[in-house]
């Protein structure tokens, strides 16, 4: 087909791979000859484009750049002027947008490279076996804009989603929340991945406090001890992950439960879904109660807690008797501490310290206490500052509540010195309590193993900034379990995100949204194009989309 344009002309050739060419030709003593390769169309959209393109150059006045042969002569002006001639200021009329041989239009672009690869990361994980797209997109959303379900509608349309209705998505908040089945699938099929991937023999355990905006409690949502030191509503959340911080179980406790009271429930939860006899846990000392300790080792669990440091002068008894409060840096004590005050079985006669046997130290767990000049020097420095501070108080130079160190001695405030002296005597000491014994686990393993602990740290500060876990606007239980639920999900999501590429969730989330296809509307046909990805990027998505294998 031919568009005369005077001895240059526009022509569509059919070539081999059934793929159309346009191309920009002369006609001149009898013969054809090519003057432009345009380019080849596979769709109509993209012959539209390459039309366009062709008919721009042909009226451009400068075309005789493309070296047809012919001076370019000036237009003649018409001798009658033309009865459909606009008049004057009347704008001219256009081409309808998406007509055949109108202009093209740009009618949408989104970020839908960015949710097809979180996608196919999701898939990777195995969660499609869960069978619901809504929370796909859901969980998805979270992930690269945390905000209510409402406004995820927006989120799901700028990734080139076209969204559920408000009400669906509702309904499949109530299936995720019905019976804890989608919770269920979750926590197994990320078993099954850190199984595959690496090491569930050791498990991480910590809890932290989620606050709602509202001003009255409920059975669930009570007043206790608040992490952000809030006196709203609050629930208490407890989270098992493996080694390297990838999610394996979440919990939701009323809001004044002590910490020390939700790991045992989450631990057997954990032990019974994937029937497991053995594995290490690892939890920091706010967890370290007898009840918990001896629960643990009655269900054949290991464990590592870390020990508070005002038991060292009882666990290291032999030491401080025979060589005072010297230490040298990174000096190992391997000893043992009383499962209760009551009953001591360390005699500080004997100049070493005892190694922990199960079956002769029976009221006694293992402690190991490591001494470390970098965290002295820290230890020290908090310790000046609180004494400065006591010493202010007590001179009345600063009004505040009573400080550490302060005693009331003849109803006046005084410097404890003796608490003073006692707590200097123990910096740069800290200790851990396990029941894995000398000749399983060195001590340098055990304190490896429970240094670990940032992993889980890390997941629950992802929850509550990148995943906006917090504050909560739901009310009911099944609506906090289902936000939960999303939460975990995503959680996980964006720790294998992480783990890929070896960059921060919000990071990476930066770099790709910015990526966006474009949906064009040309010659009657309408057709998304894709973005051109810079060498960084691709590499991001190279990492997510073919990851490599994990020993």
């Amino acid at each position: 087909m031919l568009y005369a344009r005077g001895v240059a002309f526009i022509r569509r050739v059919r070539t081999a791979s059934g793929a159309t060419a346009v191309q920009i030709a002369e006609y001149g003593g009898g013969r054809q000859r090519i003057v432009q390769h345009i380019g080849s169309a596979h769709t109509e959209a993209e012959l539209g484009v390459l039309l366009a393109r062709a008919r721009e150059l042909l009226e451009d006045p400068a075309q005789g750049v493309l070296d047809l042969g012919i001076e370019p002569t000036p237009p003649v002006a018409p001798l009658v002027r033309p009865a459909a001639e606009p008049a004057l200021l009347q704008a001219p009329r256009e081409a309808p947008i998406g007509g055949r041989g109108g202009p093209g239009r740009v009618v949408g672009t989104d970020s839908r490279l960015l949710f097809e690869t979180l996608k196919g990361v999701y898939a990777a994980l195995g969660f499609g076996a869960v069978g619901d797209e809504v929370f796909r997109d859901l969980v998805i959303a979270r992930v690269v804009e945390p905000t209510s379900i409402l406004d995820s509608a927006r989120v799901l349309t700028d990734l080139g989603r076209q969204p559920a209705s408000y009400a669906t998505m509702k309904r499949t908040l109530a299936r995720a929340a019905a019976g804890g089945a989608y919770r269920d699938q979750i926590a197994t099929l990320c078993f099954n991945h850190a199984l595959t991937s690496g090491d569930v023999s050791l498990v991480l355990y910590d809890v932290t406090t989620l606050y709602f905006e509202a001003e009255k409690e409920d059975e669930l949502r009570k007043v206790g001890f608040s992490k952000e030191r809030r006196v709203d509503p609050q629930i208490v959340v407890g989270l098992l992950v493996d080694r390297h911080g990838f999610p394996l179980e979440i919990g939701c406790f009323e809001g004044n439960k002590a910490e020390t009271a939700t790991m045992i429930p989450i631990i057997r939860a954990f032990q019974a879904r994937h029937d497991l006899a053995e594995m290490v846990v690892v939890a920091d000392a706010g967890m370290l109660s007898g009840t918990n300790l001896r629960e643990l080792d009655e269900a054949n669990l290991r464990f590592i807690v870390g020990s508070r440091v005002t038991k060292a002068p009882i666990d290291l008894a032999s030491h401080f008797r025979w060589h005072g409060d010297a230490f040298t840096d990174a000096q190992v004590i391997d000893t043992i501490t009383p499962k209760n005050a009551r009953r001591g079985e360390n005699d500080p006669a004997l100049r070493a310290e005892p190694r922990w046997d199960p079956a002769q130290h029976t009221g006694s767990w293992r402690a190991v206490w490591a001494y470390s000049a970098k965290r002295a020097a820290r230890d020290n420095k908090t310790l000046t500052a609180q004494e400065n501070r006591a010493l202010a108080v007590i001179s009345g130079e600063k009004a505040a509540r009573t400080p550490r160190f302060v005693k009331t001695t003849g109803g006046k405030p005084t410097l404890d010195s003796a608490s003073l002296a006692r707590a200097r005597s123990l910096v740069g000491l800290k200790g851990y309590v396990t029941n894995i014994p000398a000749d399983l686990l060195p001590a340098a393993e055990v304190i490896s193993s429970y240094h670990d602990l940032w992993h889980v740290e890390q997941s629950f500060r992802m929850s509550k900034t990148d995943l906006r876990a917090r504050p909560m606007f739901v009310r009911t239980r099944d609506a906090i379990e289902a936000h939960l639920t999303i939460v975990f999900t995503a959680l996980a999501l964006s720790r294998e995100v992480q783990n890929r590429t070896g960059l921060a969730i919000r990071n990476i989330i930066r770099q790709l949204r910015p990526l966006r296809s474009a949906t064009i509307t040309i010659n009657g046909a309408t057709q998304t194009f894709a973005p051109a990805i810079p060498a960084d990027q691709q590499m991001i998505l190279d990492a997510l989309r073919h990851p490599e294998p994990t020993h």
